[in-house]
C-alpha cells in the first residue's frame, strides 16, 4: 500500500530512543540535507517507544516541515525493530539509515547515492573516530570476529550511514542485533555492497544506548546466529511461471 514515502526516491530511517536533546540538530541538519539531497529525498523517524519528550518533539517537527514523517512505537523494541519497522513502511527506491546522535552527517548521504544504483547496499567506514579509545578497541575485535565468521569482509558494520534498495531491505531476514549484519545479509541474498570513507563526529548531546554487552558480547554471540542461519537461509529465482 503506497504511503507518503511512495512519492520520494530516497527514504531516510532514523530511529529515536530519548534523544529529546538532539531534536533540534536532527530538524536542522536534516532539512539541510533535504535541500541539497542528489534525489527527491524525505525523513521517517521511528520512535522507538521513548520515555522522554522526543515524541512531542518528532510531531513538532513533522508539523512544521514538508518532507518529515514519523511512525512511533507503542514500547521499547529495540534499534533492530526500529529499522525493520521503517523498512516495512518505505515505498520509496532507496531506504537510508543514520543515528539520532548525528556522529555521521546527512550531507554524506550524497557520498553514497553515486553507487546505490550499482549496489544493494552502500556503506559508510568511519574516518578520523571521535569515540574513546576503549570503545574504538571494541568495535575493531568485535568487526574482527564477525568478519571470520561472516567472510563479509565489510570494515566497519557499526556505521550508522547506509543506503540500501528497499526491495532488498525487505527480503533480509530481521532479528535482534541485525543491523550488524547488514553487508553478510546482503550477501545472503546474492546482492553486492560497496563501503567507503564517511566523516565521524563526536556526541554533542543526549546519552549513547551502547555498552560492552551491546557493543561486543551481543555481537560476538550473534555471528553464531548467523552461521546457523547462513546454511539454513532460502535463495530462489523464478526462471518462468504462468500464473
Amino acid at each position: 500500500m503506497e504511503n507518503a514515502t511512495s512519492h520520494y526516491d530516497l527514504t531516510v530511517i532514523v530511529p529515536v530512543y530519548n534523544e529529546v536533546d538532539n531534536m533540534p540538530r536532527l530538524e536542522s541538519e536534516l532539512s539541510n540535507f533535504l535541500r541539497q539531497a542528489a534525489v527527491p529525498s524525505c525523513v521517517l523517524f521511528v520512535d522507538d517507544g521513548s520515555r522522554d519528550t522526543s515524541l512531542a518533539s518528532i510531531r513538532d517537527i513533522c508539523r512544521r516541515q514538508e518532507h518529515f514523517f514519523y511512525i512511533a512505537f507503542s514500547h521499547n523494541c529495540g534499534l533492530s525493530a526500529a529499522m525493520k519497522a521503517g523498512i516495512d513502511q518505505c515505498r520509496s527506491r532507496w531506504v537510508g539509515y543514520i543515528d539520532a546522535d548525528l556522529q555521521t552527517s546527512p550531507q554524506d548521504f550524497n557520498l553514497l547515492l553515486p553507487y546505490a544504483e550499482s549496489y544493494a547496499l552502500v556503506t559508510g567506514i568511519r574516518t578520523g573516530r571521535k569515540d574513546t579509545w576503549w570503545k574504538r578497541r571494541q568495535s575493531r575485535l568485535a568487526n574482527a570476529f564477525r568478519r571470520m565468521m561472516t567472510g563479509d569482509t565489510a570494515l566497519d558494520t557499526g556505521c550508522p550511514l547506509k543506503i540500501l534498495h528497499t526491495d532488498v531491505a525487505r527480503r533480509i531476514p530481521f532479528f535482534n542485533g541485525m543491523h550488524r549484519f547488514l553487508p553478510a545479509l546482503v550477501l545472503l541474498q546474492g546482492e553486492d555492497f560497496y563501503q567507503l570513507p564517511v566523516r565521524h563526529f563526536p556526541r554533542t548531546a543526549g546519552i549513547s544506548k551502547f555498552s560492552m554487552r551491546n557493543r561486543f558480547w551481543g555481537p560476538l554471540s550473534d555471528c553464531f546466529v548467523y552461521r546457523w542461519m547462513k546454511h539454513r537461509y532460502i535463495r530462489y529465482h523464478i526462471g518462468e511461471s504462468r500464473l
